[in-house]
C-alpha cells in the first residue's frame, strides 16, 4: 500500500500561493459554521519522523480563530497517563461541540515499535488494541464528532536527508532522538507496522488519508482540500436530518446486536431477587469489623501491585448507596480512593460525549475509583426521562461494554452493584426522610416523580442487567431492604474478589 504511493508529487510556489489563499478563506468560513452548528472536529496527524507534521499543522491553523481550537503533542506519555488505560488521556482531550482538536501523533502510536519500552505487543494484545481503537473512534463518530486522520508519508532517503539537515544545526538537532534514527535504520520494518496500523484502523467513520509529504506545498494543499471536503460533507449531513435519523437508527440496531444477540428477558430479572435477605445485628457487627480489616490491607496491596479498581453503585432511590459506600471505605487509606458522586451533567459535560466526564475520573494504577451513580444513567434516568434520544440510549449498551472492556484490558478490576429494595421499603424510607430534619435534604420532588415511574425503571434496569453484565464486568444485585445485609454482601464480594485477583 504505502510502497506504491507516488512520492514525486509536487506543487510550484506560484501554484501554492494561488491555491492556499482560496483554501484558507474557505476553511475560516467553515470554522464559523462548525461553531454555530456545534460540530466537534478531531484531526489526527500521524506519519514518519521528520515528515512535516508540525509544519502542516501550523499551516492548517493559520486562518483559524485560536479561541476555538486546541493542539496536543502526544509523542511522550506523561506519568499520569502511563498509569491509566492508553485511551484515557485522549478521551480527556476530545473536542467539545463547536471546537477543533488536533493531535500531533495519536493513540495509534501505542501499537508501533518505537512506543514499546522492552517488547512488542503480543498478537492478543494487538487485537485488543485495535478493538479498543475501533470502539473509541466509533463512539465519538456516532455522537457527532468528525474524525479526520492523516498519515504523512516520505521515503527512507528523504527522511535521512531531513535528519541530516536537522542534525547540522544546534538549534534543531534536539528534534532527532535515538528512536528517530532507529526508525530510519529499520525503515522497512516500520513500514510494515505503519501499513498494518492503517489497514487495521481504517474505518468507514474515520478513514486514513495518505499524504505524499516529500513536497510540503503539495502536502499542505492536499490536507486543506481533504479537511474542507470532510467538513462540507458533515454540514450536508446535518442539513439532511431525516436521512441521518434513518441511517443512525440502522447503525444502532447493529450495535445492540453486538452487545447482546438475544431479545431482552420477558420476565423481570429483579423479580428473581428477594430484597428481604437479612442479617442479625450481632453477626453484622462481627462481619463488618472482619471485612473492613481485610479491605484495609487489600487497599495497600492494590497499591503495591499497581492494580486499579472501579466500583460503581446504582440502585433505587433511598436504597442505601451512601451508607454502603461509607462502610466500604471506612478503613481504607483515604489517599488510595476517591468517591465521585454523579449528578446532572454541567454545560461543559453536555458539550462532550456522555462518557467524557466519567473517563476523567478513572483511577490511576493502584487506586480505587468509586462512583455513586454512573455512566449507566444513560440507559436509566436519561432513557426514562427522555433526556437523550432512543438512538443514543440504545447505542450506549455497546459503548458502555466497550469502555469497560478497555478498562479490563488494562488490568482494572470492576465491580457493579445494583442496590435493590421493594416499593414498600422505599416508601417507608421516603417518609422517614421527610420526618427527619437532618435527612430532609435527601428527599426531593424528583424522587417522588421517579417512584411514580417504578415499572418503567424496572424494565430499564432489567434490560441494563441483561445487556451489560459481562464476564469482565458482571453486575451484582444486592438485596437491600436490610441495609446491614447489603453492606456485608458488597464488602464480602469486594474482599473475596480482590484476594483472588491479587
Amino acid at each position: 500500500m504505502l510502497e506504491k504511493i507516488d512520492l514525486t508529487q509536487m506543487l510550484s510556489g506560484k501554484e501554492y500561493k494561488t491555491e492556499i489563499s482560496r483554501l484558507e478563506t474557505r476553511l475560516s468560513e467553515l470554522q464559523r459554521k462548525i461553531i454555530d452548528l456545534k460540530i466537534p472536529v478531531l484531526i489526527v496527524f500521524e506519519g514518519w519522523s521528520a515528515a512535516g507534521k508540525g509544519t502542516c499543522i501550523s499551516k492548517v491553523l493559520y486562518p483559524l480563530d485560536p479561541r476555538y481550537f486546541n493542539v496536543y503533542t502526544m509523542d511522550k506519555i506523561p506519568e499520569d497517563a502511563a498509569m491509566r488505560p492508553f485511551l484515557w488521556d485522549y478521551w480527556r482531550k476530545t473536542p467539545s461541540k463547536g471546537r477543533i482538536t488536533i493531535f500531533d501523533k495519536s493513540w495509534h502510536r501505542s501499537v508501533l515499535p518505537d512506543r514499546q519500552k522492552e517488547r512488542y505487543l503480543s498478537s492478543d494484545e494487538t487485537n485488543s488494541f485495535y478493538y479498543d481503537v475501533d470502539a473509541f473512534e466509533r463512539a465519538l463518530s456516532a455522537d457527532g464528532t468528525l474524525i479526520i486522520k492523516f498519515f504523512l508519508h516520505i521515503s527512507k532517503d528523504e527522511q535521512q536527508r531531513r535528519f541530516d539537515k536537522l542534525l547540522k544545526s544546534p538549534d534543531t538537532k534536539w528534534r532527532i532522538d535515538k528512536h528517530d534514527i532507529l526508525q530510519n535504520k529499520n525503515y522497512e520494518t516500520h513500514l510494515k507496522y505503519f501499513e498494518n496500523m492503517i489497514q487495521q484502523s481504517n474505518f468507514a467513520f474515520s478513514e486514513w488519508n495518505i499524504i505524499e509529504a516529500e513536497d510540503i506545498n503539495y502536502a499542505s494543499i492536499k490536507i486543506y482540500r481533504i479537511i474542507i471536503n470532510k467538513i462540507e460533507n458533515a454540514l450536508d449531513i446535518m442539513n439532511a436530518k431525516q436521512s441521518v435519523k434513518t441511517t443512525v437508527a440502522d447503525a444502532d440496531n447493529s450495535d445492540i446486536n453486538a452487545a447482546a444477540n438475544d431479545e431482552p428477558p420477558q420476565v423481570s430479572i429483579l423479580s428473581s431477587f428477594n430484597p428481604d435477605e437479612n442479617i442479625t445485628p450481632g453477626e453484622y457487627k462481627k462481619k463488618l469489623a472482619y471485612y473492613q480489616k481485610k479491605i484495609s490491607y487489600l487497599g495497600y496491596k492494590l497499591y503495591s501491585k499497581r492494580r486499579p479498581v472501579v466500583i460503581l453503585y446504582e440502585g433505587w432511590d433511598a436504597a442505601g448507596k451512601g451508607g454502603n459506600i461509607r462502610r466500604l471505605t471506612q478503613e481504607i487509606d483515604p489517599r488510595g480512593y476517591e468517591v465521585t458522586p454523579i449528578a446532572a451533567p454541567s454545560q461543559e459535560e453536555l458539550a462532550h460525549h456522555y462518557l467524557w466526564r466519567f473517563w476523567k475520573a478513572m483511577p490511576k494504577d493502584g487506586h480505587i475509583a468509586i462512583f455513586d451513580r454512573s455512566w449507566y444513567g444513560r440507559v436509566l434516568v436519561e432513557r426514562i426521562e427522555h433526556l437523550c434520544s432512543d438512538n443514543e440510549w440504545r447505542r450506549a449498551y455497546r459503548e458502555i461494554n466497550d469502555m469497560e472492556k478497555h478498562l479490563y484490558n488494562h488490568g482494572t478490576i470492576i465491580f457493579k452493584f445494583w442496590l435493590h429494595i421493594d416499593r414498600e421499603e422505599q416508601l417507608k424510607r421516603f417518609h422517614s426522610r421527610e420526618s427527619d430534619s437532618l435527612k430532609q435534604y435527601k428527599i426531593t420532588e424528583e424522587d417522588w416523580r421517579n417512584r411514580d415511574k417504578w415499572d418503567d425503571y424496572e424494565k430499564a434496569v432489567d434490560e441494563m442487567l441483561f445487556r451489560t453484565s459481562t464476564s469482565y464486568a458482571p453486575w451484582t444485585v444486592v438485596e437491600s431492604n436490610n441495609k446491614q445485609y447489603a453492606r456485608i454482601k458488597t464488602l464480602k464480594l469486594v474482599v473475596d474478589t480482590l484476594e483472588e485477583k491479587l
